[in-house]
């Protein structure tokens, strides 16, 4: 799923033209986090303590991706006007300033944050992402910290 959410980006980028904003791209890299989480737990496949480490990474990853989609769907609630211009590309700024001050200036938003060009059902593709990095990382997080007990059954 997790795959099956930055291919849609990814087409979504390329095929449709929607070019992503930093937030966009931070999000992008929450959902591979939670995803790489998945494949490494079932790869691995931990026992006893372990599992705990993979739900604690879930969990992380979950509020990350869902800190940041939040953020955006703030961002595209604001009325227009109240936003900074559309600032430097990501990678622009990666090549320019400190990382500390990249993740900063991204999350503070800008005004190509604030436009919603893309929505399904009403909703625009922050609150999609926040929705599933939910519903992945919660899932996930539960499994992996489910009882050795209930996990046998």
């Amino acid at each position: 799923m997790c795959a099956g959410l930055v291919g849609y980006a990814l087409y979504a980028q390329y095929a449709l033209g929607l070019e992503p904003c930093p937030l966009c791209i931070f999000q992008r890299i929450g959902i591979m986090l939670i995803g790489a989480t998945f494949l490494l737990a079932a790869l691995h496949h931990p026992r006893g303590r372990g599992r705990y480490v993979y739900g604690v990474l879930l969990a992380l990853f979950m509020l990350f991706t869902a800190a940041i989609a939040a953020r955006q769907l703030y961002i595209q609630s604001l009325p227009p006007g109240t936003l900074p211009s559309c600032g430097a590309p990501l990678a622009m700024m990666l090549r320019f300033m400190p990382v500390a001050e990249v993740i900063r200036r991204v999350l503070t938003g800008s005004g190509e944050c604030g436009e919603v060009n893309w929505t399904f059902l009403g909703l625009a593709m922050p609150a999609w992402v926040l929705i599933s990095a939910l519903l992945l990382g919660g899932t996930g997080m539960l499994v992996n910290l489910r009882s050795e007990a209930s996990a046998a059954r």
